[in-house]
């Protein structure tokens, strides 16, 4: 096992997080913005009011995302395991 090996398989688990995470991320991301552009208009400044709906957004991207993300995860478990004999040279 090389270096560059190990660089490359570290480079496409932190690829494979990134692509996992981003779905939620960006979704509550959106509602967050889209939360403070209407307290700034109302002038409702409330802190608690953000925390629900975002947690709903995000559970919605899981269930929407999740057989895209198992796939993803799954075809990098399969790849790994089918490459151990390439992974001990």
């Amino acid at each position: 096992m090389t270096e560059q090996f190990v660089i490359h398989l570290g480079r496409e688990a932190m690829l494979m997080m990134l692509l996992m995470s981003a779905p939620m991320l960006i979704l509550g991301l959106l509602v967050g913005l889209l939360i403070s552009i209407l307290q700034a208009v109302t002038q409702i400044h409330e802190m608690t009011l953000t925390f629900i709906p975002k947690i709903l957004a995000v559970s919605v991207a899981v269930a929407i995302f999740l057989p895209w993300m198992m796939r993803l995860i799954i075809d990098f478990t399969t790849s790994l395991f089918v490459n151990v004999p390439m992974y001990a040279k």
